[in-house]
């Protein structure tokens, strides 16, 4: 099991050998941040291979302009924010909606849950929220991340963050409700 860096010391000291040449410690930054990249971008499309193709070219884009890196926050952060624009670059050129719902019926219909409609019910709700509201969630709920870190990847403050996530939280209780009503 990789361990997660929360260390911001420690972080800063792989980047810096990344800088330096040292594959070895890119591979390391690969290792801990590919699951919890993965899990953050397909939450955008359920086209596996779109996700693929964003996690690709985030990585490849930190690789590349790793001289960049201001070292305010963490790798991870400004990781998920590259991924987030390669997103946001495809979705402007080629003026598609963020999702499509039936598509990702047929996409979640493939997995062989037993809370499968519970899986599809959720993605399907998450599809409603636009893509900060998304963002916050899936990144509080399910990723761990702190409010600080949100406010970072997002470029809001924590306050907007902690609001959206409430919001969200309640607009998913309104949806459940209404679901269970209908029972």
């Amino acid at each position: 099991m990789i361990k997660k860096i929360d260390n911001v010391k420690e972080d800063h000291q792989l980047v810096q050998r990344v800088k330096n040449g040292d594959q070895k410690a890119f591979k390391i930054l690969f290792e801990q941040n590919i699951v919890p990249l993965y899990r953050f971008m397909k939450q955008f499309s359920p086209d596996k291979d779109q996700v693929d193709e964003w996690v690709q070219r985030a990585f490849i884009k930190s690789y590349e302009n790793i001289e960049k890196f201001d070292g305010i926050s963490l790798y991870r952060t400004w990781l998920f924010k590259i991924a987030l624009n390669e997103m946001r670059t495809d979705y402007r050129k080629i003026g598609r909606i963020m999702h499509d719902l039936e598509e990702a019926e047929n996409y979640y219909a493939e997995i062989d849950d037993p809370d499968f409609e519970w899986q599809l019910v959720m993605k399907n709700w998450l599809f409603e929220l636009d893509e900060i509201k998304r963002s916050v969630f899936i990144l509080f709920e399910v990723e761990g991340y702190s409010h600080s870190e949100i406010a970072s990847i997002l470029k809001i403050s924590e306050v907007n963050s902690r609001a959206i996530l409430t919001r969200t939280k309640n607009f998913l209780r309104e949806k459940w409700l209404i679901k269970e009503k209908a029972r």
